[in-house]
């Protein structure tokens, strides 16, 4: 019997070694496939290619991203692999901006694997090819400075409540975690816009709508580690068909829409919000113009007649909005004030611009005012650069498709991408850029600059669409709170940021926590 188990054991442990070692060849092979070609490339180890640290929870996507960005500082682009499976990351500005504009038709899609099962999936951001281009062409029009104008009002009222809510802290002398604070904000606007709510959970914290926004952030309910494999191996992604809850969020969110639309339908009620705009589309197939306006060409004969939103698009498009534009603005914000509190002097530069421009336009807080606010635009921007909400753009070659300037041809199906966070942070683009210096964006420095270095909301086609609502509400934001109160670091503000390792935008682990002192 013992020389039986012993025989066995030994057959075991010799099937193992013939499997480890065919792993280990296969992997080389697929391994070489960048050397093979003459690409730079990051050393990947076994098995998780250059993944193992985010895979395992030790480090956000963004950041492995940024580090294969900072490997090859002379390099064009880098190879890297998820798994077996090659890819690359484009570092020259100019090969950027092929990918992004010049080569689109390429590189239009991102090559995620979408659940085309989920009804909230048909949205702007999912969809890729002539799907996504014409819905883009029917929600541009949602985006112009008149009907952005035209939700100002909504957006204002939520910034004074903030700084209603900051003031009865500020009196207690009480830290605030500003990224909870301003996520309710950012949720208070995006739902009274997107969805014809008024739900006020700046004063109440738990209302079931900011339950649902933390859910849909949380980076153990929605991770990188997800997001990487949807990017790697979109096969597998469509084998598994992983949920990971989304079904309780996706009822929740087309109920909402589908009761706030037929309450408007039936009441024939109208305001000047998103919601609004997309049940245009949803009856009409356009926005009306606004006024003075061109409609552009298509919206007002065939398209409009044939391809109408159906209720499912329509609740796809509010989701990604609110999804979009309540957790990056509010990232956004609370990392800008953030800075503002370690430097006391643009803090300071900043304040007085407000007040000067609030002086002279009676104290009033517009959409004309805002635009004035120069110096504000500049530490926005600042801030962006040093903290994007996106810290990475993924795309996918749909052809094989030849390198300008090089000899090396992408084959069809290579995953791209570019790491945000690695060229705002790359000294040759921005001189010591671990320093908050909003001059960065003064109209002369900006014109030294390749403008292909600076990517906060992408840039091509696919743009962010609500890049300049996002902007909006995150600058609302900032002049109710700074016109009011100086914003200042506590015993428990990190000195040194910590990302969350399993979260897709940049979040703080510590969570970003400041004082706020009434001025006088």
């Amino acid at each position: 019997m013992a020389l039986f188990l012993d025989s066995w054991a030994a057959e075991l442990v010799a099937v193992v070694c013939v499997a480890a070692c065919a792993l280990y060849l296969w992997f080389s092979r697929a391994y070489s496939y960048r050397k093979n070609r003459g690409v730079p490339y990051a050393e990947p180890t076994l098995p998780f290619g250059n993944f193992r640290r985010t895979i395992l929870g030790q480090e956000p996507l963004g950041e492995t991203l940024q580090k294969i960005h900072n490997q090859k500082p002379d390099a064009r682009f880098v190879g890297f692999y998820g798994f077996q499976r090659p890819l690359l990351l484009i570092r020259d500005p100019e090969l950027i901006r092929h990918v992004l504009v010049k080569d689109f038709g390429t590189f239009h899609d991102r090559g995620l694997f979408i659940d085309d099962e989920e009804p909230l999936n048909k949205h702007l951001f999912a969809l890729g090819g002539k799907k996504w281009r014409q819905l883009r062409i029917k929600l541009s029009p949602t985006f112009t400075s008149g009907k952005l104008k035209g939700m100002f009002k909504t957006i204002q009222d939520c910034g004074r409540q903030m700084a209603e809510v900051v003031g009865d802290l500020a009196a207690r002398g009480q830290a605030v975690e500003v990224r909870e604070l301003v996520a309710r904000f950012t949720t208070d606007v995006i739902s009274s816009v997107a969805f014809g709510q008024e739900i006020n959970c700046q004063r109440d914290p738990e209302h079931e709508f900011r339950r649902w926004g933390r859910k849909i952030f949380d980076p153990t309910f929605n991770s990188g580690v997800g997001f990487l494999l949807s990017m790697i191996s979109p096969a597998v992604m469509d084998r598994l068909r992983m949920k990971a809850g989304t079904t309780a969020v996706s009822k929740y969110f087309q109920q909402m829409v589908a009761d706030t639309v037929a309450y408007r339908e039936k009441n024939n009620y109208t305001r000047k919000d998103f919601m609004d705009l997309l049940i245009q589309l949803k009856n009409k197939g356009y926005v009306d113009p606004d006024k003075g306006e061109k409609v552009e060409k298509g919206h007002e004969n065939g398209v409009a007649a044939t391809d109408k939103l159906s209720m499912e698009d329509l609740a796809a498009q509010a989701f990604v909005f609110f999804v979009a534009g309540f957790e990056t603005s509010s990232t956004a914000t609370s990392f800008t004030l953030l800075e503002l509190a370690r430097n006391p002097d643009i803090q300071s530069k900043l304040r007085d611009e407000i007040n000067t421009v609030l002086k002279e336009n009676s104290g009033v807080i517009s959409y004309d005012t805002i635009a004035k606010m120069t110096y504000l635009d500049k530490v926005v921007s600042e801030s962006l650069r040093m903290y994007p909400p996106v810290p990475f753009l993924n795309r996918e070659c749909n052809q094989d498709y030849k390198i300008p300037d090089s000899d090396v041809v992408l084959e069809k199906g290579t995953p791209v991408a570019l790491s945000v966070i690695g060229l705002h942070r790359d000294p040759s683009h921005f001189p010591d850029p671990d320093r908050f210096d909003p001059e960065r964006f003064s109209e002369e420095a900006k014109a030294e600059r390749h403008p292909y270095v600076y990517l906060p909301f992408g840039e091509g086609p696919r743009i962010c669409i609500g890049m300049r609502m996002g902007l909006l509400q995150t600058k609302v934001g900032l002049v109710n709170l700074l016109s009011k109160y100086r914003v200042q670091t506590t015993e428990k503000t990190v000195k040194k940021m910590d990302f969350h390792p399993r979260s897709i935008i940049l979040m703080s682990k510590s969570g970003v926590h400041l004082q706020f002192v009434k001025c006088f």
